[in-house]
């Protein structure tokens, strides 16, 4: 009797690993990238975290997750950059403890290039290295509006400046590290201050080629531990002959980059107040692909139908460069679990980043199972 109630368990155990096998196999062949980009969880709220990997991320069949983390760790290379309350490595290790756990791709960002102030605020990287700033005569406004006499948006770091590099590269190698990571996304959008005519470094220097070569700089160095660089796709699309803009795509002609820099490059390109098909001209140029939307619904649906779309038509070369969707969430983990949980209410009721995952992963899951 023992031997029969524990051969059917075994049997049920067997049936169900079947089917979850097979799902996944369906998923990655529909969408070899399912992904949900987030700011990362302050230390008070990564319990919460982990049960939303594991109630929420993982019965969906996401695959990928992008953690913001910037300085939200403490880092050992350099205290010094550590937000006043970060990530202990434990609190760390829990979350990558439930990724693998659920065969989730873990990844962290941390911005490089551009973002390196936010408002009226300079962020760890400059304000303990000012030296590292692209335009140190640009000065921060006590109090920030848009637009501005500067042209300030967001801060940038100067790409040649000699010493740059080697303080990035020990954070992104320790937090690769803790991580457990294989790949490392470095942000690199919404690049405003890049080649400036002060800049003793960068001055008369093609923005194109700078951009370009810091992405290699950062790739070159991450492919030395076998990791692969992911970044987000704005800068390398044309805004004034799209009329996609100078948020969406640039207007200071870094777009040329495209062609300049290395093909295994991942790109996250975003669009988030119309689906432009804009994945298409990156697959074109020899690139993978996914595509990001982030509050609005309507508009997550039909860019993975799109992406689906892409990957039933397109020619044996290109297919595999469609490589997926990601949801992205533009708050830390502990402002999104309030919204997504109905704590808090956001202005629109409709086009939320909450609603747009719903929406977006009960499409997949419609899709997959058809």
């Amino acid at each position: 009797m023992k031997h029969s109630f524990l051969t059917f368990w075994l049997v049920i155990g067997f049936l169900l690993s079947y089917q979850w096998s097979n799902a996944q196999i369906a998923a990655d062949s529909l969408l070899p990238v399912r992904g949900f980009c987030i700011g990362s969880p302050k230390p008070d709220r990564v319990d919460e975290f982990v049960q939303f990997i594991e109630k929420e991320l993982a019965p969906r069949q996401v695959n990928t997750l992008i953690l913001r983390v910037d300085f939200n760790y403490e880092f050992k290379s350099h205290p010094e950059l550590r937000d006043s309350i970060a990530l202990s490595r434990r609190e760390v290790k829990r979350m990558v403890n439930a990724c693998q756990k659920n065969h989730i791709r873990l990844i962290p960002q941390i911005n490089l290039l551009g973002h390196q102030s936010w408002a009226s605020k300079i962020t760890n990287l400059l304000r303990v290295y000012p030296q590292f700033d692209e335009t140190p005569h640009v000065k921060m406004p006590e109090k920030y509006q848009w637009p501005n006499a500067d042209g300030l948006y967001c801060k940038s770091y100067c790409p040649l400046h000699p010493d740059v590099h080697k303080v990035v590269f020990e954070l992104v190698d320790e937090i690769c590290d803790v991580f457990e990571a294989d790949a490392f996304h470095a942000g690199m959008d919404e690049v405003f201050y890049i080649g400036d005519d002060k800049c003793p470094r960068c001055s008369g220097r093609d923005k194109a080629e700078l951009f370009a070569g810091e992405v290699k700089t950062i790739r070159d160095h991450l492919a030395q531990n076998g990791r692969t660089l992911w970044i987000w796709g704005d800068r390398l699309l044309d805004g004034k002959t799209t009329g996609l803009g100078m948020w969406e795509a640039s207007m200071n002609t870094t777009h040329r980059a495209v062609d300049l820099i290395p093909k295994d490059v991942m790109i996250c390109d975003w669009h988030y107040e119309r689906p432009d098909q804009t994945p298409v001209y990156f697959a074109m140029k020899g690139l993978r692909v996914m595509t990001c939307p982030w509050r609005m619904p309507k508009n997550a649906v039909l860019q993975l139908q799109d992406m689906v779309k892409y990957r039933a038509t397109a020619t044996k070369a290109m297919k595999d460069r469609f490589h997926g969707m990601i949801q992205t969430v533009w708050s830390d983990a502990g402002s999104f679990l309030d919204e997504y949980y109905g704590r808090k209410k956001a202005d629109d009721s409709e086009n939320t980043a909450s609603n747009c995952f719903r929406a977006l992963y009960a499409e997949i899951g419609k899709t997959v199972s058809n």
